[in-house]
């Protein structure tokens, strides 16, 4: 697998369940309103999600981890977006492309994410959920650049700094009463770590 691309039907398959088990637990949570995350059951996101309390334990070990799944594999499959991008683009111009594209096409969901970055019991899950764009990414930013990922920092550092500007811009946006779309807040702050 490469970026976290299904390679079989097996494994898209298993792929469905898990987005399908995600979206249930992120839904009931937003619906539950501020104690949402204290309000929902596995066995409640199970049964919104087509299976069994089994087949959920399977997949997440909490309904944190469930929660937050969604953003976590959209985030691992950043490094995916940048080699995506033509071969003789500069880095910077890239990197801020495909960063853009892969948040913003389509536009986070700003009640589920207002949710992941509000709630105290997420706080973890959230910021394994941002930091998982930074090994593909890095590995991303290695190819592209010739860089040696065991000897040279420099593609490890930037993914860091990409994944950080991301999780700011992101606290910008839902922080204000900003009428700016997720992009116009994200592009000024990658411009900010970008070469």
């Amino acid at each position: 697998m490469n970026d976290g691309e299904p390679a079989d039907l097996r494994t898209r398959n298993k792929q469905t369940t898990r987005e399908a088990i995600s979206t249930a637990a992120l839904r009931l949570a937003i619906e539950q309103g501020p104690q949402g995350l204290a309000l929902v059951r596995v066995r409640d996101i199970a049964e919104a999600a087509g299976v069994s309390p089994r087949t959920y334990n399977n997949y997440f070990a909490s309904r944190e981890e469930a929660i937050c799944a969604l953003e976590t594999d959209r985030a691992r499959r950043l490094g995916r977006a940048l080699r995506s991008r033509p071969a003789g683009e500069p880095l910077g111009q890239a990197i801020e492309a495909a960063v853009i594209e892969h948040y913003t096409g389509p536009e986070p969901d700003k009640a589920g994410l207002q949710l992941m970055m509000s709630e105290p019991g997420l706080e973890r899950e959230v910021l394994k959920a941002f930091t998982a764009a930074e090994e593909p990414l890095a590995e991303a930013i290695a190819e592209r650049t010739g860089a040696d990922p065991e000897r040279d920092l420099y593609p490890q550092v930037m993914a860091a700094a990409i994944a950080a500007a991301i999780r700011t811009a992101a606290r910008h946006w839902l922080g204000t009463r900003t009428t700016d779309s997720f992009a116009d807040i994200l592009r000024p702050a990658l411009r900010h770590v970008l070469p």
